[in-house]
């Protein structure tokens, strides 16, 4: 399965990832966001967002579970942080968030995963070696993801081509022995032979 490991080093840089990903997005598209409190899922969100042309500011929505937003797509942005049980999910009628004309980006959402299409993109964030650093795992699930993926490297590569040469990294530090930029992913690399 084709994935895409990454860093940034500024909560700019983590929307800039999501505004890259949302020219990607599709009506029916589910992404789920999932790592520790504060690890930047909301600030991704916000990126995605602007990639749609949602005006609205972008809160997370912790505590109405649901925010609706109009843009290029319609999109719910759902947090189930606070729930405890997937049943929980199901009896406040998460189904009905899925609306075929909307995109649904769920905070915390490996605990939905198993509601969500099988197709969907899965990103995994937590902290990186410095405060304002973050590692993040885009992981497709499902053939029309895999397949999208290039897309979306090709996407994430024009946002900061100008300005980093370290972008594409799997999480923690370079391999052992190896020069700073040429780790697994790197932009430079050859896409591995699955992408092509």
């Amino acid at each position: 399965m084709v994935r895409l490991e990454l860093r940034t080093g500024s909560a700019q840089e983590t929307r800039d990832v999501g505004c890259a990903i949302s020219r990607s997005l599709r009506e029916r598209d589910a992404v789920i966001l999932t790592g520790e409190l504060g690890a930047g899922k909301t600030t991704l969100v916000q990126g995605v967002a602007r990639g749609l042309h949602i005006d609205d500011p972008i809160v997370s929505p912790t505590f109405t579970l649901v925010r609706e937003y109009e843009g290029r797509l319609p999109v719910a942005h759902v947090d189930v942080y606070r729930l405890e049980r997937m049943q929980e999910v199901v009896d406040l009628g998460y189904d009905e968030f899925l609306d075929p004309s909307h995109i649904v980006v769920v905070e915390w959402g490996d605990m939905v995963e198993p509601l969500l299409p099988k197709e969907h993109l899965s990103i995994q964030m937590s902290y990186g070696a410095a405060d304002s650093r973050r590692e993040i795992v885009l992981q497709p699930r499902g053939f029309q993801w895999e397949m999208r993926m290039q897309t979306v490297r090709v996407l994430i590569e024009e946002l900061f081509s100008v300005d980093r040469d370290d972008l594409f990294y799997p999480p923690g530090d370079s391999p052992p022995g190896s020069p700073p930029g040429t780790g697994p992913g790197h932009p430079l690399d050859p896409p591995p032979q699955e992408m092509l």
